[in-house]
């Protein structure tokens, strides 16, 4: 009776345990089902050879024959080591080849133009804003993301200390063009909201989400805030594992921190949602499943899929740019994507193609990726950069200018941000080489054109140049047409009244002078 109690006691203690540390018991699931899934295959393989073993031995000591003696177990031993360790290698080399496979399940890939993208403030130009605009707060910025929806920069300021949660949240307005700057500043309640991702114990924002949801967790670049009427949300979209012996990620809804109350919310109804919904973390995983789009041997050998370009003015930033499309766009109801310029594997650094992932997605299966090919390529970011300091040179780069992103905006065109963090003075926007020249234009931040070092032929840049050299040739001719009356200099229009009233002045002129010059 005595151990029965032991036994129910220990069961008992051991199910709290499990249930009160849902968070640590979730990253538990979370990583053996990953190492499970890379060494199932190789287990099983050791598993039936050890059987196999012990069947051997069995009959032996039954039958009192030697079949083969210990020599015969010794061998299946060594042979189901050797077969182990083969399959262990194997399939961690093919069984990420299956993933990559799977994560490449939704996507397409098409010649069709990119949609219609509008071009945003670099990244690095509202992370640099930030710091100024925060005021007299004196915690530390955890978190900057571009909130597409309205077209804003969310910051999440963390305050200072072991216990203690979110300070702030910002969000500013970082334009590309004009001089609007606003900002709002949501205070989060010390007291009732009190945790923060990565926080100490009771303070950790991922043990809430654990409670409330088990068995979903979530990449902390992904999460970011909002303000809604000057109650700051935390907004962390959360992720899902499926699959047995090809473990691979799904979205799971996402998770609403309230800054005032500290009540926690999780849900799978994104709609209502202002900002992305779907994991940015998700969607970087799916576009470097492109490398798998051919076959095992091309997989191994590097020689399919796409890279993101890692080379020039993307630094810091170098994929899944959050892009809101334009009236083009129209046709993709999330109204924004993450997009992201990629070049082929190797040595090659011109973008050949580029991918877009929806930043909103509806249920628990992976978001369609599309990868438009372009034609033409593009030349390589740092390429690009050098190309706009040669043909701009009076405008980039001196002082604190520099050359931002340079991003994809559509069709087949992209636009490069010139200017200082705290002040974007112009854009450079291009369309690829074109008759084998690289067409590019100069244009203020708001978008309207300076002028061209080679405008593409058919392209709005050349239309509009065209006209103002027209326009500019009809002034010209208007001014010629009427000089015969009221040119500068021409004396025959004048009245015979008009000509003695200019004598005369002539006349008192010269004599002003001329006392002057006495004097």
């Amino acid at each position: 009776m005595g151990r029965v109690w032991r036994w129910g006691l220990t069961l008992l203690v051991a199910g709290f345990v499990l249930w009160y540390a849902s968070y640590y018991t979730t990253i538990a699931v979370w990583e053996l089902r990953k190492l499970l899934s890379w060494f199932a295959l190789p287990l099983l393989a050791v598993a039936c050879c050890v059987a196999t073993a012990l069947v051997v031995r069995q009959i032996r000591r039954r039958t009192g024959r030697s079949l083969g003696g210990a020599g015969t177990t010794a061998v299946l031993a060594w042979l189901g080591g050797v077969l182990g360790l083969a399959l262990a290698v194997g399939w961690l080399v093919y069984g990420a080849y299956l993933q990559d496979r799977a994560y490449m399940a939704t996507a397409q890939i098409v010649t069709d133009p990119v949609p219609a993208l509008s071009a945003r403030s670099p990244y690095l130009v509202g992370k640099a804003q930030a710091a100024p605009h925060l005021g007299d707060v004196t915690g530390e910025i955890s978190d900057i993301t571009y909130l597409p929806d309205s077209d804003r920069f969310g910051t999440l300021v963390e305050r200072r200390g072991w216990l203690a949660g979110y300070e702030v949240g910002l969000v500013q307005e970082v334009p590309l063009g004009g001089s609007g700057r606003s900002q709002v500043r949501c205070p989060f309640d010390t007291a009732k909201a009190d945790a923060r991702i990565s926080g100490w114990f009771g303070h950790n924002l991922g043990r809430k989400i654990s409670a409330v949801k088990r068995w979903v967790r979530f990449d902390a670049d992904d999460a970011y805030v909002t303000c809604s009427n000057g109650t700051p949300v935390v907004v962390v979209p959360l992720k899902r594992q499926t699959g047995v012996l090809v473990v691979t990620e799904r979205p799971a809804g996402v998770a609403l921190y309230d800054g005032r109350t500290g009540k926690l919310t999780v849900t799978t109804d994104t709609s209502a949602v202002p900002g992305p919904s779907y994991p940015l973390s998700l969607a970087a995983r799916q576009r470097e499943g492109t490398a798998a789009v051919g076959s095992f041997s091309d997989w191994w050998f590097e020689r399919s899929g796409w890279d993101a370009s890692e080379d020039g003015a993307n630094e810091g930033n170098e994929s899944e740019f959050t892009l809101r499309y334009g009236a083009a766009g129209a046709g993709d109801a999330a109204g924004s994507a993450y997009v992201t310029p990629l070049t082929p594997q190797g040595e090659a650094s011109s973008v050949v193609a580029v991918s877009t992932v929806p930043t909103r997605h509806r249920g628990g299966s992976l978001a369609p990726m599309t990868v438009h090919r372009l034609d033409p390529a593009w030349s390589s970011p740092k390429a690009l950069v050098a190309l706009i300091k040669a043909e701009y040179r009076d405008v980039c780069c001196y002082n604190d200018d520099q050359v931002f992103e340079v991003v994809p905006t559509g069709g087949s065109t992209w636009t490069a941000t010139v200017g200082s963090e705290q002040n974007i003075r112009y854009r450079v926007e291009g369309r690829g080489p074109v008759d084998g020249r690289e067409a590019t234009c100069l244009k203020a931040a708001d978008g309207a054109l300076i002028r061209c070092a080679y405008a593409a032929p058919g392209s709005p840049e050349e239309q509009e140049l065209k006209r103002r050299e027209q326009q500019k040739q009809q002034e010209e001719a208007a001014k010629g047409a009427g000089g015969g009356a009221g040119a500068p200099g021409d004396l025959q229009g004048l009245t015979d009244d008009q000509l003695a009233d200019l004598q005369r002045r002539l006349g008192d002129e010269v004599l002003r002078r001329l006392k002057s010059g006495r004097g």
